[in-house]
């Protein structure tokens, strides 16, 4: 059995360290990377809302880019959703722009009252390509 290993994008923010996490594990043929948030290159919040889930799903890319996948991989998707009712609609523009033709991955959606000063994160489980 290999040992799971950490994977991090080339440009990693500064919440990984800061927060001492990984921005996903590889562990055998499967990725699961950690919530990401709409966060800038030092860590703190894009205000915009909608800026703030484009930025969360390019650092998503970013972290899937790094072991190899493409939104494609994807198999689970869980976001979390500090106001659902008055975010849903602009969470779906985001969304429909990034997943574009089916097959389109299973996804939860929870409300939360707290991220840490965000107010949308994306976690997810995605299966590596053979060819990597």
């Amino acid at each position: 059995m290999t040992k799971p290993q950490a994977i991090f994008p080339v440009n990693r923010h500064a919440l990984y360290e800061e927060h001492r996490y990984s921005a996903a594990i590889q562990s055998g043929d499967l990725l699961f990377v950690s919530g990401q948030v709409g966060s800038r290159g030092d860590g703190t919040p894009e205000p915009d809302f909608e800026r703030q889930v484009q930025l969360a799903f390019d650092n998503l890319k970013a972290a899937l880019d790094a072991a190899g996948c493409t939104f494609d991989d994807l198999v689970d998707v869980t976001t979390f959703h500090t106001d659902p009712e008055s975010q849903f609609a602009t969470i779906m523009e985001v969304r429909q722009r990034i997943f574009t033709k089916p097959p389109y991955p299973n996804w939860t959606a929870v409300g939360v009252n707290w991220l840490a000063g965000f107010d949308f994160e994306i976690k997810v489980i995605a299966r590596i390509p053979e060819s990597n």
